[in-house]
């Protein structure tokens, strides 16, 4: 699941073209993953012949995607528009194993007025 043009996110810890009119706390999207042997023999049959281990990149990119899609879903869960302060985190949990953590500050946000500019709902 992608994140909808109407949900927000950032690295950064503030929006500047918007005001922050709640904080929701903090949200995050986890996932753990392992190989399967098939990846696992894939992986080591590219290593062989050096290079970008693709089936490895491919597996690291779709596991942040997840943990990435399952905080805004929590955010969203919150009342949430916008994921401030996003951040990732993996840690191997055993041979294999892993666990990607996808973390941010879930806020309610709308878009700061400008001089002579008419507010929008």
């Amino acid at each position: 699941m992608a994140p909808a043009a109407d949900f927000i996110t950032t690295t950064e810890n503030s929006l500047n073209e918007y005001e922050v009119v709640a904080r929701l706390g903090v949200v995050r999207g986890i996932t753990v993953r392992s190989r399967s042997v098939f990846g696992t023999f894939g992986a080591k049959m590219q290593q062989v012949f050096g290079g970008e281990i693709s089936l490895l990149t491919d597996l690291c990119e779709q596991t942040r995607a997840d943990a990435f899609a399952l905080a805004i879903e929590h955010a969203r869960a919150l009342g949430a528009n916008a994921l401030v302060a996003v951040r990732y985190d993996a840690t191997e949990i055993m041979s294999g194993v892993s666990e990607v953590l996808c973390y941010g500050t879930a806020v309610r946000v709308v878009p700061r007025r400008r001089e002579g500019m008419p507010a929008t709902a």
